[in-house]
């Protein structure tokens, strides 16, 4: 059940295009809430909002030190997310294999 709260979270999370750009932003090494904010047409409270949202989803942490704050990915939770929808692909590969034979067999029955 922890699972599929957290799946929840994280695909809940993912569903707004801008926490989407930051968790590419973030993909590529950790960043600063000002950095993170940088391209996104929004003011700062907005993108903390967005962040929020992202930390509570499990899929970012962040760290402040002095006045910075700074931003990386959780992967846990990325690769939990990623394990489930392997899972979803490798069920519907295995239907489709399975229709494909099916027609095939009953192709070379007409």
């Amino acid at each position: 059940m922890f699972r599929d709260a957290t799946l929840d979270l994280a695909f809940q999370a993912l569903a707004d295009p801008s926490r989407r750009a930051m968790v590419d932003r973030l993909a590529q090494g950790p960043a600063t809430v000002s950095e993170l904010a940088k391209p996104l047409a929004m003011s700062l409270p907005g993108v903390m909002q967005h962040l929020a949202v992202l930390e509570a989803s499990g899929l970012v942490i962040s760290e402040k030190i002095g006045r910075t704050r700074t931003c990386r990915i959780e992967p846990k939770v990325l690769t939990q997310a990623e394990h489930w929808i392997a899972e979803r692909r490798a069920l519907w590969e295995r239907r489709l294999d399975r229709l494909g034979q099916f027609l095939e067999e009953t192709k070379d029955e007409d």
